[in-house]
């Protein structure tokens, strides 16, 4: 065993699987070492996913997902397993060695993520320094209007991108080559542009500032460009400067995509910075958008990320709600108030990968979007969404004309609390915009009505919930109860819901569960050779693993049995097989083995073991039997067959009448 595959036994055994997958699923108790939840890989409304915590696995019912604490979070972050390793010592502040990766690819794909986070943390740093600088004024100035003060600023990282389309290029090619920066979505080119793209002085201030100026990490080339003072071309000729101005027409087709704008850092839940959102500062008509964002990147995807989960999280866990804003100043502002359990959706509509992400750390949400139509129509969306996932949703409206940002600034974090506390029900809401947009007077104003509302009506996943929202609906609206309810049936056969079933796990006997239990419990499995069975008196401590494979190898009892290939899976299994779910390459095998590992209540003991193993002989001893008597009565026999037959099938019913058959095994069958 490598020192690597020694760090990642003893990184696992710090790792506690329900702490870490906690971090990704409500989990509840459901037994006395099994914890459930709402399966991240599926879509589902009844938890079938379970964490065992002695035997540190998952194992999810419904899609069949299992494995230990590294493949959970390889899956659930969609990364490499080095990576799944090295995020997993990060959660629990262990310090890593060198990971060594299984392929080229795999290296290649996480050394580059790498380097993207560590290109976006450097520009960070460069946009911080910006904001401090002269040129920061304005930016500076747009801050202190929106009213955040430095720790804010600080807290969330905010910086400024100069007007300058090169000097965040020329700040980061020190120390990363163009291809990272063309990957890293904080650039734009223009395919076969040239260095005359620059402006003859721009050339010569920065030719003249890199020949003045050869120290690494000077900020002199970033202050070279940003002076429009004249200044003579530099002589020509020389081998090095013929260098430099190749490496110069090389790097000038790239420029920077944010400029002139202030930037605020989008970080993953783990606090790394994946992305930004600029807001311009310019007011001509070659601005651009207000707000841009940065495109999707190896390590950023808009719909799997929510702005300040990372420093919301564990409040929302806490007080288990969220508070969902759109943009990311609302998100800064309702934070600064104190409200620390706030999220922003990420320069995209609200997605289900953001549902299910917010799921995790509570199913309490309350919605607060700009109450203009087009933030309506998005709370509408969202709400959609949340219901599908069975969130207990709240939404807030604020007076017209206030987003939260502006509400908080002008009325101060105490009225913003109490909004929150007054927010409607989202049922509550939608009726209210269905009788405000189409009246509830007239047939006709009714029937608009009960069309809009209708298709939220059927997200709801539970039939109980449903008949109570129509009763609801039909006293405010003035509609028989009836008629609704019958339009809710008609609508609801037409529904397209997609479930994921639980697969049927084996019918097999407790006896089998008893014995499928004791074997893997072994770390590692020895053969009858090495080691004899703790029937014989020699062994000083129970292993039940070896009482179970001692039997069971000697009188191959699983034979014919619903759990023969499972069985013979973990019989078979070498001292390297370590993971209870790694013994069987059969899916049904896999489910089986986690339903009756997830359920394991009984003590394993000597007598209990032994009980099993009975149980399995009277199962096999009744099974021979039937198989005489059908042969006995099959035509054709010769007389001395027929003896045979005769004489086994009075020593099979003498076995099943021995008093070591007990009703002990009996129950065990």
């Amino acid at each position: 065993m490598t020192s690597s595959d020694n760090f990642k036994e003893t990184l696992k055994q710090q790792a506690d699987i329900v702490r870490i997958v906690g971090d990704y699923v409500k989990l509840k108790k459901a037994g006395a070492q099994n914890f459930s939840g709402l399966c991240p890989f599926h879509s589902e409304k009844t938890p079938s996913f379970s964490v065992h915590a002695t035997r540190q696995f998952f194992h999810c019912f419904g899609c069949g997902a299992s494995g230990d604490v590294f493949s959970f979070v390889q899956k659930v972050e969609n990364i490499s397993f080095p990576e799944a390793v090295r995020l997993i010592a990060q959660k629990l502040g262990v310090p890593m060695p060198k990971v060594a990766f299984s392929s080229p690819a795999e290296a290649k794909d996480a050394q580059l993520r790498m380097a993207l986070l560590d290109v976006h943390e450097r520009a960070v740093v460069f946009f911080q320094q910006c904001l401090r600088r002269p040129e920061g004024a304005r930016a500076r100035e747009y801050l202190k209007g929106r009213g955040l003060d430095d720790e804010m600023i600080a807290r969330f990282r905010i910086g400024y991108a100069p007007d300058s389309g090169f000097q965040l290029r020329d700040a980061l090619r020190r120390e990363f080559d163009e291809e990272l920066l063309r990957e890293s979505g904080l650039f734009s080119w223009k395919e076969g542009a040239q260095a005359s793209t620059l402006s003859r002085q721009q050339e010569q201030v920065l030719r003249s500032a890199q020949d003045d100026n050869a120290v690494d990490g000077s900020d002199a080339n970033e202050d070279a460009l940003m002076s429009n003072t004249d200044q003579p071309p530099p002589d020509a000729g020389g081998p090095k400067r013929e260098a430099r101005s190749s490496k110069l027409e090389a790097s000038s087709a790239i420029y920077s995509k944010f400029r002139n704008r202030v930037m605020f850092p989008i970080a993953n839940e783990q606090g790394k910075v994946i992305a930004f959102t600029g807001r311009t500062l310019a007011i001509d008509e070659k601005a651009g958008p207000k707000y841009l964002n940065s495109p999707e990147t190896k390590i950023y995807s808009k719909s799997r990320v929510l702005f300040n989960l990372d420093n919301a999280k564990e409040a929302i866990r806490k007080l288990d709600y969220t508070i969902l804003v759109e943009g990311q100043m609302d998100c800064i502002s309702v934070f600064a108030a104190g409200f620390h359990n706030v999220v922003a959706s990420s320069g995209t509509a609200f997605t289900e990968l953001q549902t299910k992400l917010l799921g995790r750390f509570s199913k309490n949400i309350i919605v607060n979007f700009d109450p203009d139509t087009a933030g309506a129509r998005a709370t509408e969306r969202t709400l959609g969404l949340l219901v599908e996932e069975e969130f207990n949703i709240r939404v807030l409206t604020l007076e017209a004309g206030f987003d939260p940002d502006l509400f908080i600034r002008r009325k101060g974090k105490d009225a913003y609390g109490a909004a929150l506390r007054k927010s409607q029900k989202y049922f509550d809401y939608l009726i209210d915009r269905a009788r405000a947009q189409f009246g509830a007077r007239s047939p006709e104003a009714k029937v608009k009505a009960v069309n809009h509302l209708l298709p939220h009506i059927q997200r709801v996943p539970s039939r109980i919930v449903r008949d109570e929202l129509a009763m609801e609906i039909s006293q405010k609206l003035g509609i028989d109860s009836t008629v609704l309810r019958q339009e809710l049936k008609h609508t609801a056969t037409n529904r397209s819901a997609s479930a994921v079933k639980e697969s049927s796990v084996a019918q097999i006997t407790g006896a089998e569960r008893v014995l499928i239990r004791a074997l893997a419990s072994a770390r590692q499995m020895q053969s009858s050779e090495e080691r004899t069975s703790a029937r014989d008196g020699t062994d000083e401590e129970f292993d039940p693993s070896r009482q179970a494979q001692y039997a069971l190898e000697s009188e191959r009892l699983h034979e014919g049995l619903a759990s023969e290939s499972l069985i013979a899976a973990l019989l078979s299994s070498g001292p390297e097989s370590s993971e209870p779910l790694e013994l069987t390459k059969s899916e049904e095998d896999r489910r089986l083995l986690a339903s009756i590992l997830m359920h394991e209540e009984e003590e394993l003991t000597p007598e209990t073991v032994e009980g099993a193993i009975r149980g399995l002989r009277r199962i096999s001893l009744r099974r021979r039997l039937e198989e005489v008597q059908r042969s006995v009565l099959r035509s054709g026999l010769s007389k001395e067959d027929q003896n045979a037959l005769l004489q086994e099938r009075v020593r099979l019913k003498r076995a099943l009448a021995d008093p070591g058959l007990d009703d002990t095994a009996g129950r065990a069958s």
